[in-house]
């Protein structure tokens, strides 16, 4: 429960045993706090979401992001801490990222980063993808803006975050809800066919093309001419001062931003792909300072009971429909 306090002749507040501080992202229906464990200081991000105002839809989409992150515990994972329900609001406890997304790490680089860096970054990527995968688990909205860093230097944990279009897909399954963001949407998405879970690679095909060249591949003034931009071209063009880059990275962009997901990689070609085979310097530091990063707190149990979720619609706290609903979420 959120309490008003004093201390010193200063207001804070606190939200169950986390201090509250300062506003760090804010949407329709939510607000994103930093805020610090009172006892042994840990720092947390707290999403405050105003339950009394989400449809029905809404709610059920945030009870399968909340099932998803119960049952996922990886470095590259986004991690729940805890949840606290009130009537009206429900405030989520999640790891805190310093290091702000990946697309803030891209503009203060001058949009180019190294390619080593981008390497570090997508083999991290790749591993959370791999533990989504080993789960039956589409992310459906993989962009540089839901890829958040634990730090803002080149070493940084990568993890990947906002699970509100996810849903469970089955190896052989299909999903047709239009969703994501289109700069990074998978071409079979913006048709409107049926799709499977290659439609995360193509977003990954996008997020690698602009790591390293500071472009997002495909571009249009509207959804509609973006997509015809993709349609017509034949083979991914770099920009003229990509040349440097190694054949392996190259290779990786054109295989996985193939059109037809059927020619598009598989999971498993794209986890043994070379660019990402290729171990970077203190790779095994870093993993093991990752592990110990997430044991700060024991992970919330999940109820044996619980089912998978099976079909999730599309989930936004900015979602503008106003047919709201009091049932509890959890």
């Amino acid at each position: 429960m959120a309490n008003s306090m004093r201390s010193g002749g200063g207001k804070y507040y606190a939200v169950g045993d986390y201090m509250v501080g300062r506003q760090i992202g804010s949407g329709s229906f939510s607000t994103v706090w930093h805020a610090r464990h009172r006892v042994h200081g840990t720092e947390v991000a707290i999403k405050e979401i105003v339950t009394a105002r989400l449809n029905l839809k809404l709610q059920e989409s945030l009870k399968s992001e909340i099932f998803i992150l119960k049952k996922i515990n990886h470095p590259n994972i986004i991690r729940l801490h805890d949840m606290i329900e009130e009537p009206d609001k429900l405030y989520i406890i999640l790891e805190y990222c310093k290091g702000g997304d990946l697309s803030m790490y891209i503009q203060q680089h001058v949009g180019r980063i190294p390619e080593v860096t981008a390497k570090h970054f997508m083999q991290q990527l790749a591993a959370g993808l791999k533990v989504l995968r080993e789960n039956n688990l589409i992310h459906r909205d993989l962009k540089p803006q839901n890829l958040l860093l634990s730090t803002d230097d080149e070493n940084s944990v990568l993890k990947i975050a906002d699970f509100g279009f996810a849903r469970s897909l089955q190896p052989r399954g299909l999903a047709e809800t239009l969703c994501g963001s289109p700069l990074y949407m998978a071409p079979e998405i913006m048709q409107l066919q049926k799709y499977d879970a290659k439609a995360d690679l193509w977003s990954v095909g996008a997020i690698q093309f602009q790591l390293v060249t500071g472009k997002t591949p495909f571009t249009g003034n509207n959804q509609i001419q973006l997509l015809q931009n993709i349609m017509k071209s034949t083979e991914l063009q770099f920009p003229p001062d990509a040349e440097n880059l190694s054949p392996d990275c190259m290779d990786l962009c054109r295989k996985l931003l193939r059109r037809n997901p059927v020619e598009r990689l598989t999971f498993e070609e794209f986890f043994n792909h070379p660019y990402l085979s290729q171990r970077q310097p203190h790779d095994s530091v870093r993993n093991k300072q990752s592990e110990r990063a997430v044991d700060d707190f024991p992970f919330p149990e999940r109820n044996p009971e619980e089912g998978s979720q099976e079909d999730c619609l599309p989930f936004s706290l900015d979602d503008d429909s106003s047919r709201a609903s009091s049932a509890p979420i959890l």
